[in-house]
């Protein structure tokens, strides 16, 4: 049976009336749980948009890293609103299937680490909930993906999905159904760490040799003295322990992503914004997750917890 991509949330009429409400303030944003599911599995996502402005403007597709759909995620789908997109962070796992230690999190994303009918069906269910809002100028999609969700990205692009832009930061690149000449529609980006433990050379070499067969239009760039993760201040600043947040290749990735929507959904706030490693989410996570951590000597899952949270809680209070 053909899996079905229910919004069990009137998703529609509820932002439809927030729309026939008053103008909002310049650069309000606004964001919605949005449940639905992929067949028997209940899933639930997040959206966020500009109220406002009017009229449709391009989406954005934002998948999570191994963790689930957590507060990291959740703060880039803000990002990318305030941006002016109408940015949709899916969920793979499913509706509160969250991990809270990496043991937990390698459980979660196992199944679809194995099963990548199973990943891109997912990821396609949030594309298309992203493709049916009414904002959405369904003419104009790009989906971008941290870690484990850039590996997803790509296998969604890999799919052949009507996508204009795809673009994995910090992703695993290995597949086991490489794209055929011509299946991938979706212009790639990959951003990576040049010295990421996770992927390793081979893997590197085999996914552009697969680029090159399948003659996608790609490009990769990679980051040097940089590990996995570096987007994520959560993730730290001890590079040896393999994944680490990098506030230049934070920013440096940021930048080159918009250069690419420019180029294929435009940039409906007029220009590149170079701000991925300071302004909103990294100014909070340098000053209150990165800086303390290392100052105390105390990276450790637990204390980057807890100082995630407390960031977090900050930009959720700043922005919604």
């Amino acid at each position: 049976m053909r899996p079905t991509h229910i919004i069990r949330l009137a998703l529609p009429a509820a932002l439809a009336g927030a729309l026939l409400a008053p103008a909002a303030a310049p650069g309000e944003i606004r964001s919605v749980a949005v449940e639905y599911a992929d067949g028997e599995a209940v899933l639930e996502g997040y959206v966020a948009y500009d109220a406002a402005a009017r009229g449709k403007r391009p989406g954005v597709l934002v998948i999570h890293e191994w963790w689930g759909l957590n507060d990291y995620a959740r703060a880039r789908t803000r990002q990318l609103a305030a941006m002016g997109y109408v940015a949709f962070a899916a969920d793979i796992y499913g509706q509160g299937r969250r991990a809270a230690t990496r043991a937990e999190a390698a459980q979660l994303a196992g199944p679809f680490r194995k099963d990548r009918a199973l990943l891109r069906r997912r990821a396609a269910c949030g594309l298309a909930l992203l493709r049916r809002h009414e904002l959405v100028d369904a003419d104009k999609l790009a989906a971008i993906g941290f870690c484990f969700g850039g590996t997803a990205v790509l296998e969604l692009a890999r799919s052949g999905a009507d996508l204009a832009a795809a673009v994995s930061f910090h992703g695993g690149l290995g597949t086991p159904r490489p794209a055929s000449a011509g299946q991938i529609r979706a212009k790639i980006l990959v951003l990576h760490g040049a010295d990421d433990p996770g992927v390793p050379a081979d893997e590197v070499a085999a996914f552009q040799a697969e680029m090159r067969s399948a003659k996608a239009d790609w490009q990769m760039v990679f980051y040097g003295g940089t590990v996995h993760a570096f987007t994520n201040p959560a993730a730290g600043d001890d590079a040896s322990r393999g994944a680490a947040y990098d506030e230049r290749a934070a920013r440096r990735s940021w930048t080159a992503m918009q250069t690419l929507f420019a180029e294929t959904i435009g940039l409906p706030t007029g220009g590149v914004r170079d701000d991925g490693g300071k302004a909103g989410l990294g100014r909070f996570a340098k000053e209150k997750i990165a800086e303390p951590v290392v100052k105390a000597g105390k990276a450790t899952g637990k204390a980057v917890k807890k100082a995630a949270t407390w960031t977090w809680d900050k930009l959720r209070r700043k922005d919604d």
